[in-house]
């Protein structure tokens, strides 16, 4: 029987080491599987992660024992350091294009087919979008048998062109904690940078006033037209 997320979902953290696996097994061949320390290492990028996370040693072992024991990740013994390598297209039952999706959506939270895509260049080469969009189709028609959908498209954020997908191998997407990050990060970054902003906008208003006026007293015409600060 497959994996299936909806019996024994994932944790946030059995995701990011997943995850990794996944990523490193493509990206950086030669040095795969990985050890512990590579592993932790590459769960707690700044680049191309989202969120950014604190993994410790200790959690990341306890996330590979469990993924072990889903037949999620293998342990490779016998060397100088035990190493890791990731059993996920078997474990779970999908091609490995679809890993390659599930694996990204993981690593960098929800995106368009586009955006996964550009993201999966050096993990694997789609044709184009509509390959893409082929592959997210299945795994969202999956069927009970298998495990149930593995994906799930995403209502349309407010201002967005496209819909972005998003993973369900920790369980249920949360939508209102995932609106929740989005107005977060679409927030001013601090009060100081939005009194900045503010300040900023006084200073353009009060020049081209300024310019309205001069060009008023000498009686030539402006050379464009103001353009207003907003909110006016």
């Amino acid at each position: 029987m497959p994996f299936d997320p909806r019996q024994r979902p994932l944790s946030a953290t059995e995701a990011r080491v997943l995850a990794t696996l996944l990523e490193k097994a493509r990206t950086v061949p030669d040095s795969y599987p990985l050890t512990l320390n590579a592993l932790v290492t590459g769960c707690n990028q700044k680049s191309s992660r989202d969120p950014v996370m604190q993994v410790s040693d200790a959690e990341a072992q306890e996330a590979l024992e469990s993924l072990r024991r889903l037949s999620l990740a293998v342990e490779i013994s016998g060397q100088r350091a035990t190493r890791w390598e990731h059993n996920f297209p078997r474990g779970v039952g999908v091609p490995d294009q679809s890993a390659v999706l599930l694996g990204l959506l993981m690593l960098r939270g929800p995106q368009t087919a586009g955006e996964l895509r550009i993201n999966a260049e050096r993990w694997h080469r789609f044709a184009d979008i509509s390959s893409v969009e082929a592959f997210l189709d299945e795994l969202q028609e999956r069927s009970d048998d298998k495990g149930g959908p593995l994906v799930v498209l995403l209502p349309r954020a407010p201002g967005a062109r496209e819909q972005r997908w998003a993973h369900l191998l920790g369980g249920p997407v949360d939508l209102e904690a995932l609106q929740a990050a989005q107005a977060s990060a679409a927030a001013p970054a601090s009060p100081a940078l939005q009194a900045r902003v503010e300040a900023l906008e006084a200073e353009v208003a009060a020049l081209q006033a300024t310019v309205r006026r001069l060009c008023a007293e000498l009686g030539v015409p402006e050379a464009a037209p103001a353009m207003s600060p907003p909110g006016q």
